[in-house]
C-alpha cells in the first residue's frame, strides 16, 4: 500500500498495521524483542505466534513510530531469522499498551 493510501487511512494522524513475519521467528524471543521495540517506539497493539510458525504483529501508532516497528521487524532479535514481512493498513484502532499472545 502506498504511502498516500496509508495517510488516508489515518485517523488524527495515526494508523495500523496487521504484518506477518515469516521464517525461523519462533522459538527465538521474537514476541518479547517485538514488545520491547514497541514500547521504546510508542507504538501500541499486540504481537503473538501464528500455528504455521509466523508471528503476527499488530502496530498502532504514528506514522513514523509504527515505520520503526516495521523496519525493525525485518530483522527482529538476533536469534531470529526473517524471511518475510507483509504488511496490511488497518482501519485505526484505539489501544492501550502493547501485549504478548
Amino acid at each position: 500500500m502506498s504511502d498516500t493510501t496509508a495517510q488516508g487511512a489515518a485517523t488524527n494522524g495515526l494508523v495500523c498495521y496487521r504484518c506477518v513475519v515469516s521464517g525461523h521467528v519462533q522459538g527465538v524471543y521474537f514476541r518479547a524483542a517485538t514488545r520491547e521495540q514497541a514500547l521504546r517506539f510508542g507504538v501500541t497493539g499486540q504481537v503473538r505466534n501464528l500455528p504455521d510458525g509466523r508471528v503476527e504483529v499488530l502496530a498502532c501508532g504514528t506514522p513514523e513510530a509504527v515505520a520503526a516497528l516495521r523496519n525493525w521487524l525485518r530483522g527482529g532479535p538476533p536469534m531470529a531469522r526473517v524471511s518475510g514481512v507483509a504488511c496490511d493498513l488497518l482501519v485505526y484502532q484505539a489501544r492501550s499498551g502493547f501485549t504478548v499472545g
